[in-house]
């Protein structure tokens, strides 16, 4: 007759308490449960078994012969058990994700000498892990309020990266009377700035990847408090510029991570407004340093400017350290696998070999198997860092010079980039010599930036929901771009806009309304170039990001370097209509690709020719984000 009981370390003389439970179910016990099948030979017919019910206990006596003792659930078959899996046995990889819901049961030794039975007596089994028999629970699982933190702490690290980028130009004056420096050569304290954020998503994406979010967003913090202060404290330009760029590397860490962490956390269908919140705050942030920015250099010493914003990074570390938790699911899965493949090497180590599944998966599901979990991640650590470095820093550029779509958006978005950058010299040079306007007076028409980033974030938000209401967007990347082949005409619109209505005779708000509109197509701009790259390069999105993002930071960089040349030389509305101009060239990259995207991307090696089925993660104006992507 066979019985089938609970018990701690098999041996004889162990006490086996009932009825009979899953492995883990009592993580209080010092040990695992196991699940013992007990043949009871028929000369033991003298020594009949007690009845068991919920409070009797079973002794095993010497007169007792256990033939086989395996991990076996209650309704498992006998008839079906393979007792032998020894350490030369095959081992069988499982992906957690594959089998989200295993339930291992440890297989015991099926024959033990006297000599075994001593060393079981005195090595007692390894504790099993303090974590479930299951994967974890991954982000996309969490609470809506756990999402909602860490998106609004995301959004926060990303304000913080682009309230630095202007938040140097209000001091100019203080150090032009300090230290004797001109305007160029102060405005390269800018031009660094973004030249840290363009080559850093490159560099830092393979760590990101081994390490997590979390350690890359803390020691980011960590940078970006030390740069913060040490800009403050600098006694000269040359030092000042080495802490900019600095600055720039730390807050790059910050933002471009952003964009996978929502990805990581939200499913496809959940990111349209994730993902909208992200872009607005990216260029919420840019108008607010230099408003910020102009009413402390205005009151106070310029240095202020950089120790209070290291006073709320250092309280952003804290947040970070205390309330962001890792969310990219390879690292998490990672981890928790090496925690179970230990376990399941010390178990071998004391002789229970092979484990039962419980819910046939695998070849050899009829009697125990050796397993070990490995996740698809794993596969890849053969390659070492440094051909990961190789190649996370030439692809984006062989994408630039190989890749019609990325080269021509990287063009549209980085000239956006360079007018948005441009309004830290051209709105104190234009309102204080046009209006006579104070620095905490300019300052305040950067507001113009932040109602500009909110209104346009509400809007892509609103339509991208009446879009899907009414089915308008289909499952090819084009129809990220159907809104912004009309909202992107407000760039230039914008720069004629403030270019010729920068006057005395005309009243300030006028030109002001005029940067605002601007504002609203670059938001749109950016939006489009994200979701449709994401979306048509697939695997290969975080390339194709990395390329636009670094045209985008370099030549905004570059434009505040000539802005008071362009404008004081040229004049106002001719400046205003150059770009404009340039501007309204560059619409055309959407309608092309409206109409021609499906044939240029079937020419492509990486860009797909075919709908890509995540388009699903936000839409057209509204911004989702199909892919995990770091190089945001």
């Amino acid at each position: 007759m066979t019985c089938v009981y609970k018990a701690s370390p098999l041996m004889t003389g162990s006490r086996l308490p009932s009825p009979a439970v899953p492995l883990g179910a009592a993580p209080h016990r010092p040990f695992p449960s196991v699940y013992l099948t007990i043949d009871v030979i028929s000369s033991c017919a003298s020594h009949p078994i007690p009845p068991m019910d919920s409070s009797s206990e079973f002794t095993f006596m010497d007169s007792l012969s256990v033939n086989q003792a395996q991990a076996l659930p209650p309704s498992y078959p006998a008839s079906s058990v393979k007792p032998h899996c020894d350490i030369d046995s095959p081992i069988e990889y499982l992906d957690p994700r594959s089998h989200p819901h295993i339930e291992i049961r440890m297989h015991s030794p099926p024959f033990l000498d006297d000599t075994e039975k001593t060393q079981h007596t005195e090595a007692p089994l390894p504790v099993h892990p303090d974590i479930p028999m299951r994967i974890p629970d991954l982000p996309t699982k969490w609470s809506s309020s756990r999402k909602s933190l860490t998106t609004v702490i995301a959004c926060g690290v990303t304000v913080m990266a682009a309230y630095a980028a202007g938040e140097c130009s209000p001091a100019f004056d203080q150090l032009h009377r300090d230290w004797g420096v001109a305007r160029v050569p102060y405005n390269l304290g800018t031009t660094l700035f973004t030249l840290g954020f363009a080559v850093t998503p490159m560099l830092l994406a393979p760590f990101s990847e081994a390490w997590g979010r979390r350690p890359v967003f803390l020691g980011s913090g960590v940078l970006f408090t030390v740069c913060l202060a040490g800009c403050g404290a600098s006694n000269s330009l040359p030092g000042l510029l080495v802490g900019r760029f600095f600055l720039g590397v730390a807050g790059s860490s910050f933002s471009s991570i952003v964009g996978g962490v929502i990805s990581d956390i939200y499913a496809d269908h959940e990111r349209n407004v994730p993902m909208a919140l992200f872009s607005g705050t990216t260029l919420f942030g840019t108008g607010l340093g230099p408003l910020v920015s102009s009413i402390i250099a205005s009151r106070t010493t310029w240095r202020w400017i950089y120790y209070s914003q290291a006073i709320v990074s250092a309280c952003f570390v804290v947040l970070l350290y205390f309330f962001f938790d890792e969310t990219r699911e390879s690292v998490l899965l990672g981890r928790w696998a090496d925690r179970m493949n230990e376990y399941f090497e010390e178990m071998e180590q004391k002789g229970c070999r092979g484990v039962y599944t419980g819910s046939g998966h695998g070849p050899r599901n009829n009697g125990p198997v050796r397993v070990r979990y490995r996740i698809e991640s794993d596969l890849s650590k053969s390659v070492s860092l440094g051909e990961k470095l190789v190649l996370s820093c030439s692809r984006p550029f062989s994408f630039l010079l190989t890749e019609p779509v990325v080269s021509s958006f990287s063009l549209w978005v980085a000239f956006s980039w360079a007018v948005l950058y441009l309004n830290f010299g051209s709105i104190p040079l234009v309102f204080s010599t046009t209006y006579g306007f104070t620095l905490e007076q300019t300052g305040a028409v950067f507001t113009v930036i932040l109602v500009s980033a909110t209104l346009a974030t509400l809007l892509s938000i609103f339509q991208d929901k009446a879009a899907r209401k009414y089915n308008l967007f289909n499952t090819s990347p084009e129809s990220r771009l159907y809104f912004a082949c009309i909202e992107s005409v407000c760039l230039p619109i914008g720069l004629f806009w403030f270019g010729w209505t920068a006057q005395p005779t005309i009243h300030w708000i006028v030109p002001t309304l005029g940067i605002g509109c601007a504002i609203a197509g670059i938001f749109a701009i950016y939006l489009a170039t994200f979701n449709y790259l994401a979306d048509a390069y697939g695997e290969f999105a975080s390339s194709a990001i990395a390329a636009q993002s670094f045209c985008r930071n370099i030549l905004g960089g570059v434009f505040p370097l000539v802005t008071n040349a362009m404008f004081e030389d040229l004049g106002y509305g001719v400046a205003g209509s150059i770009l404009g101009g340039v501007g309204f060239a560059l619409t055309l990259v959407p309608w092309v690709l409206v109409a021609f995207g499906p044939r240029i991307r079937a020419k492509s090696r990486f860009a797909s020719a075919s709908a890509s089925a995540s388009v699903n993660g936000g839409g057209g104006g509204g911004g989702g984000e199909g892919r995990c992507v770091d190089a945001a």
